[in-house]
């Protein structure tokens, strides 16, 4: 039997109306991820942050079920990275992995921020924890921290120059913290990332190279090319053992340790939030990447959300205090 025109017109908007109405539904409680996740690095490729965030990422996709695609985004200390994730749709499929200078240091080094670091994310979890390193030439006739305080305080009208992944980066104010506490003034040297820092050590451009240890382990540990003098860390690490703490070496109590944590942008859902933060927490507690983490002269980290959150606040009161007692000025 043929419908009427009419009749057959109606059915035809009831038919489309529920099929809408059924995909509303599917599509309001599709568990969330449904798609791909990606991570923000605010830093560019094979430094400390993008070993770390590659290695997370991976961790992480089985429980999450969905891949994480990493996207390299450096410049201004991180801050352009991280302004690209506190400015994407909040919606649990763009995060960033944030660091000791974009958390907490960045906005005590520098008049415009483009976020607000305490306001404008939502902290998932402690990613790793490292020591930064000091390194010389291998040719160098500098052996140990001591002989580089030495030659630095000598050579005050051609001063020592040292390299770090950039301006503003948590390894330049450390060595900034080194100059004030040693007595010492160096020249610093910002490159773009250690693929730029390391090969001008190497090849004489620089004096001293101060970096994360794990972009830098496998040349340290190898010792051909360049000599580690000193660790930043309050210990010694079992991937350099037979390298000394500043501290030991005659600066008490110097102890600087590199953090690297994930953020989503603030007004992520909650379901999003916690399936995050799940998935950090079972990744970070198996023993293969904890294993990775310390094969990279690394630690794997513990904290996650409000606890997260609060570790943060202490860092930042540290490092202002830091920048304000030592002088160091904003940029």
């Amino acid at each position: 039997m043929k419908l009427k025109t009419p009749l057959r017109h109606s059915v035809k908007r009831l038919a489309y109306a529920a099929a809408l109405t059924l995909a509303t539904m599917a599509t309001a409680h599709a568990a969330y991820p449904e798609r791909p996740v990606t991570l923000i690095v605010p830093y560019p490729p094979a430094g400390t942050t993008d070993i770390a965030a590659r290695t997370m990422a991976q961790a992480m996709e089985a429980s999450l079920g969905q891949s994480i695609v990493v996207d390299n985004r450096a410049g201004a200390g991180g801050s352009i990275g991280m302004g690209i994730v506190a400015r994407a749709k909040p919606d649990g499929y763009t995060i960033g992995m944030g660091t000791i200078g974009t958390q907490t240091i960045n906005q005590f080094l520098y008049a415009d921020m483009p976020f607000d670091p305490e306001k404008d994310f939502v902290p998932i979890a402690l990613v790793v924890t490292t020591p930064n390193i000091i390194a010389v030439n291998a040719k160098s006739d500098v052996k140990n921290l001591a002989d580089l305080i030495a030659k630095a305080k000598a050579g005050k009208n051609e001063k020592l120059t040292y390299a770090t992944p950039g301006i503003g980066s948590s390894v330049h104010l450390t060595g900034a913290y080194l100059e004030q506490a040693a007595g010492i003034e160096m020249l610093h040297i910002p490159f773009k990332g250690v693929s730029g820092s390391l090969p001008a050590l190497i090849g004489g451009q620089v004096d001293v190279l101060l970096d994360n240890l794990p972009s830098t382990l496998a040349q340290v540990q190898d010792g051909s090319k360049i000599r580690g003098i000193a660790v930043t860390s309050a210990e010694r690490l079992a991937s350099v053992p037979n390298i000394p703490t500043v501290a030991e070496s005659g600066i008490a109590d110097f102890n600087v340790t590199a953090w690297f944590a994930l953020y989503a942008p603030k007004g992520t859902p909650k379901e999003a939030v916690d399936k995050l933060i799940a998935s950090a927490k079972s990744a970070l507690a198996t023993p293969e990447l904890q294993a990775k983490f310390t094969a990279l002269g690394a630690q794997a980290g513990t904290l996650v959300g409000d606890e997260l959150a609060a570790f943060e606040a202490k860092e930042r009161e540290r490092w202002s205090k830091l920048i304000k007692d030592r002088n160091i000025q904003r940029q």
